[in-house]
């Protein structure tokens, strides 16, 4: 039960933040019949960080998106970390296929040429880019070639001195460049603006983590935050010794969870992570209603997905990375006002979606055929009825092939029901099996029950054959692990400045 004064705190952000404009659009400009497009991607935010799903966070734009628009419940991203899942949410295909993650080379010429925005340039649209990107391109003029107008924001520090002196939070001013670019987009062709948001990512590199512009302080102040399940040290300890020791969910979990200096540390750290959200909940409303004063309202759509999801605790976990659902499963809103999309408003389809069906989806709205290398398909059936097509995936791959030690590589599919894992690097192979009907927390590895065998052996044979259409066996580039110990000397001299930031906290 919220206090108070959250309640209050709710009512006042509610109609502060919120700028979402009115169902009843202005008269749309007659430039194009094709639709404009606003693409918001965020950071680290899993499924349930909206107050549709979570009733005391405030987030009244994204809440109204899934009022009026559609919520995909089973919405996931194939691999839970940024770097890949961007590079698939450009491509549309898994990361064992385009090959990116953070230390590989780049994107592939091949992959560039079919991403979404090359293909939109062809199908005549505007195409603009305004926040992190965060894919390795093959050479410093691709990003201008696949965007008509990009601007790509990084955090480090979230506080940007402008040129005038003053100093703005990077949230806003990714809201304030995304406005610019639809206020002065041409009336004479349709728009694709991706507004990607660094937020609500921590600052890793600053022993506060979290970092929020200052008008949303005073949110959730009396909050008594939930005790994240699994949090116990029992449920810890008792994880196989390759998930525990050594990796980087736990390394982060005791920069945000360990009680000293303050008891509260872990309340305090994700405080911080929700009015994260809640500012990038701010501009979303803020664009739109610029959108809304253009008069370009009822001609726009709108998609919005996470790029992964998020521990906040759980399991004893912080970060993201592994195949457990706090970790894939991300919000997906969808918002199309036009009579001739036959979109069903509230609809919350439980079909499996994927962060790879987000770029069929685009060239659907364009009109454009997805090329035969995109894996994922047009999300629009589902949004026209909330009944999962015959035709519909059945399950969906998963798999993490990031070259760092603290990160544990893994491959497996998820269905409906059931999720099979394997960290093939275990020895000997590790793998977990969970029904999540039953388990929706993946508490009771089911892999050597004996009534599961023969679902056990048919999802091995499921995750082999999709391995073997996604590109094969695991191998690593051969500039991996140069790049590899550049990076790990790096996140060293990070670990050591954190430290003294939080040694010289605990002096004071």
């Amino acid at each position: 039960m919220k206090s108070p004064s959250i309640l209050l705190a709710t009512l006042v952000a509610a109609l502060l933040l919120s700028q979402t404009p009115a169902t009843h659009a202005a008269p749309k400009s007659a430039s194009s019949s094709k639709p404009n497009i606003l693409f918001i991607i965020t950071d680290d935010q899993r499924f349930d960080m909206m107050g549709n799903v979570t009733p005391y966070l405030v987030t009244p734009a994204m809440d109204r998106l899934a009022k009026e628009g559609v919520r995909f419940e089973n919405a996931f991203v194939t691999t839970p970390i940024c770097a890949a899942s961007r590079a698939s949410m450009l491509t549309g295909v898994v990361e064992r296929t385009h090959g990116y993650t953070f230390m590989t080379p780049p994107l592939s010429q091949e992959w560039v040429d079919n991403s979404y925005p090359t293909l939109l340039h062809q199908q005549g649209y505007y195409t603009g880019y305004v926040g992190k990107f965060g894919v390795g391109l093959p050479n410093d003029k691709t990003m201008g070639e696949m965007f008509d107008r990009p601007m790509v924001l990084n955090r480090g520090p979230y506080f940007k001195t402008q040129a005038d002196g003053s100093v703005r939070h990077l949230t806003d001013i990714t809201g304030d460049k995304s406005i610019e670019f639809i206020q002065q987009s041409p009336t004479d062709k349709p728009w694709m603006l991706c507004m990607a948001f660094n937020a609500p990512h921590a600052e890793d590199s600053d022993s506060r983590q979290y970092i929020w512009p200052d008008y949303v302080h005073t949110l959730y102040q009396d909050l008594k935050v939930p005790t994240p399940p699994l949090s116990k040290p029992s449920f810890y300890n008792a994880l196989p010794e390759f998930l525990r020791d050594g990796t980087m969910n736990r390394e982060r979990w005791h920069w945000r969870n360990d009680p000293w200096p303050r008891k509260s540390k872990s309340a305090e750290m994700t405080k911080g992570y929700y009015r994260m959200i809640s500012a990038v909940d701010h501009n979303i409303g803020r664009v739109r209603q610029a959108i809304q004063d253009k008069g370009i309202a009822d001609n726009t759509v709108v998609i919005m997905i996470g790029d992964n999801g998020y521990f906040l605790g759980e399991r004893g976990y912080a970060g993201k990375w592994l195949p457990y659902e706090l970790s894939i499963h991300v919000p997906l809103l969808f918002f199309d006002p036009r009579p001739e999309s036959k979109m069903t408003a509230g609809a919350r389809p439980k079909a499996i979606v994927a962060n790879i069906d987000v770029p069929a989806t685009l060239l659907d709205l364009a009109g454009a055929k997805k090329p035969s290398s995109m894996q994922g398909q047009s999300l629009i059936p589902l949004t026209q009825n909330s009944e999962t097509p015959a035709h519909w995936r059945q399950d969906i791959w998963l798999e993490h092939l990031m070259m760092n030690d603290s990160i544990r590589k893994h491959e497996g599919v998820r269905t409906e029901r059931y999720k099979y894992s394997r960290y093939f690097e275990a020895n000997p192979v590790l793998e977990e099996l969970y029904d999540l009907e039953s388990d929706p927390q993946e508490t009771k590895n089911l892999i050597n029950d004996p009534e599961f065998a023969y679902l056990a052996e048919r999802l091995r044979k499921r995750t082999d054959a999709l391995r073997k259409e996604y590109g094969g066996v695991f191998k690593p580039h051969p500039s991996i692990l140069k790049n590899k110990k550049a990076r790990e000397a790096r996140q060293q001299a990070a670990r050591l400045k954190r430290d003294s930031q939080a040694i010289k906290g605990k002096s004071k």
